[in-house]
């Protein structure tokens, strides 16, 4: 059976009786169908004091074609958890159009570890993201009308850095010209794909909606011809921009299939962003829940250093324990072994293949945070490369858990539940990777270094000079965002496994004011995706039903 006829068949609990396993009554729900709902920020804001719950960190290795299963993992963990009889919540974040229709499909789970409506959360769900397409979208319109009557702000036309965004691949948007026609001052300009917005990293580190207004004052969009910073501040942005992504502030409430309550909210890429789910979710988890599932992007050398790095240090969160999931498929991959061939038993790729995996062991250990290994299970596994990832793991001290939620939900993921609880009471001695006050271009050498294992970095004369005038306008304590291929260590995606003492090149820096971070990015990173030669969009239809077909 597919994901979408397994969710299909399911029976899902009205969003209510979801709610009240949370303990939010049904006052606290905004309906949005029978499935899903939005939490009322009035309600969220009444909460009373309690301890918080335990968070636990669902990342991975480098991904691969073969596919890890983060999203199913952590939906599996969470099920677990609560068949063993603990208050369990799941926090995600939300899909987006544009790897939907390319090439990934849908972001939902999988199998018998499911969030659920599958189709409704891939596609439109509760409409945050066009929410936040509108109000990124409105910041720029708002500058180019400064530009066209009059220019008071004195704004270089050639020094605006605001992009425009949609939630779609369309690669066509990556560089355009706009103001043709007397319509304005003819510059050139672009798309981003929404999830790479800063709207979206602000959106998902705010704790209020005051706070995300203070944010989007903070957002630097050009200079002016004396050289100044321009901030949406001064564009008087913050206020509309609020109004639009009021309601998309709220968080999103589903269920999984065993009916474990998940707060879906936000979706920054982990490349130009940090890659978590909302902050507000977070928080509301672990004020409702004793332990509370989340899941980081990519693999643990991006979605994992800026949870820590970035979320949790903003956040004041204090992660509790970290699980991080391989394959025998994705580890025979990293091995050097083609995706062609990875149905025949190979336990010396799988041994090879080892060295990705120890690595981010050793990574979340820097941090300080207790560490498990999830193998998700595939059928064609051999319990000889099973074994091999088990011991493998057990000869640096790290307990590895073949887990088989895909297939039989919460009890395929028991003994990784109860890894988890262990873990979690044993108390987490969590720290950043890097202090505050260490220079910026440190700080990127310092995450090149220790995370990827680079010899050095390689900061081209543009990123240097821009790296100075951050430090020079006060925004010097900020953290790094690291934008990279999320398939290698290092910046060429074709470079498996785990590859020490080459140079990174950082080829350009990027400020992210409101958002709270400097991004560096490294190698030919796009923050616009293009579809792939056979994009998803052709499998993707409507059936004679009524169903959609195709949306995985």
């Amino acid at each position: 059976m597919t994901d979408l006829e397994i969710a299909r068949g399911a029976k899902l609990e009205p969003i209510e009786a979801v709610g009240a396993r949370a303990g939010l009554p049904a006052e606290a729900l905004y309906r949005y169908g029978p499935h899903k709902a939005k939490v009322s920020l009035d309600f969220i804001a009444g909460l009373g004091e309690r301890p918080p719950g335990k968070l636990v960190l669902v990342t991975a290795i480098n991904p691969t074609a073969a596919g890890e299963g983060k999203t199913t993992t952590t939906v599996g963990l969470a099920d677990a958890l609560s068949a063993i009889g603990k208050r369990a919540m799941i926090c995600l974040r939300e899909p987006s159009l544009g790897p939907c229709f390319g090439m990934k499909g849908g972001a939902a789970g999988g199998g018998y570890a499911q969030v659920v409506p599958m189709d409704e959360i891939n596609l439109h769900f509760t409409g945050d993201f066009h929410a936040i397409t509108a109000a990124n979208n409105l910041l720029a319109a708002l500058i180019d009308n400064q530009v066209y009557w009059g220019n008071p702000l004195r704004i270089d036309p050639s020094k605006i850095s605001w992009r425009r965004v949609m939630d779609m691949n369309d690669r066509a948007l990556r560089h355009i010209v706009v103001g043709l026609d007397n319509n304005g001052q003819v510059r050139e300009d672009g798309f981003d794909i929404t999830v790479a917005s800063e709207v979206m990293a602000i959106f998902c580190l705010a704790a209020s909606l005051a706070e995300l207004e203070e944010r989007i004052d903070r957002i630097v969009v050009a200079r002016d011809f004396a050289k100044k910073n321009v901030t949406a501040r001064q564009i008087q942005a913050s206020g509309a921009m609020g109004v639009l992504l009021r309601d998309a502030m709220q968080p999103n409430l589903v269920q999984t299939l065993e009916h474990t309550p998940a707060f879906v909210h936000g979706g920054p890429f982990a490349n130009i962003a940090h890659g978590c789910n909302s902050v507000i979710a977070t928080r509301t988890a672990l004020e409702l829940a004793d332990y509370v599932v989340t899941e980081a992007g990519f693999g643990a050398d991006l979605g994992a250093e800026k949870f820590f790095d970035i979320k949790c240090r903003q956040a004041g969160l204090t992660p509790a324990a970290a699980v991080i999931v391989a394959t025998v498929r994705a580890l025979k991959m990293h091995g050097g072994v083609d995706k062609k061939d990875l149905g025949a038993e190979n336990v010396a790729a799988v041994k090879a293949g080892m060295a990705n995996l120890l690595r981010h062991i050793e990574n979340v250990r820097k941090f300080g945070v207790p560490v498990t290994v999830a193998i998700n299970h595939f059928t064609a596994d051999s319990d000889r490369e099973c074994q091999a990832i088990v011991e493998g793991c057990r000869q640096v001290g790290v307990r590895a858990h073949l887990c088989r939620h895909w297939a039989e939900g919460s009890k395929g993921a028991v003994g990784l539940a109860e890894e988890i609880v262990a873990l979690a009471g044993k108390g987490s001695d969590f720290r950043p990777l890097y202090p505050d006050d260490m220079p910026l271009t440190d700080k990127i050498a310092t995450v090149a270094r220790e995370i990827y294992r680079a010899a050095d970095i390689s900061l081209s004369p543009d990123a240097a000079k821009k790296l100075k005038q951050y430090e020079a306008d006060g925004f010097g304590k900020l953290p790094v965002c690291m934008a990279k291929t999320q398939y290698s260590f290092t910046a060429e995606p074709d470079i498996r496994g785990a590859p020490s003492g080459f140079i990174l090149p950082v080829r350009d820096v990027r400020l992210s004011a409101g958002a709270g971070f400097v991004v560096a990015l490294c190698g030919d990173l796009m923050t616009m995706p293009g579809l792939p030669r056979d994009p998803a969009a052709y499998r993707i239809r409507i059936n004679a039903e009524g169903q959609i077909e195709g949306l995985f």
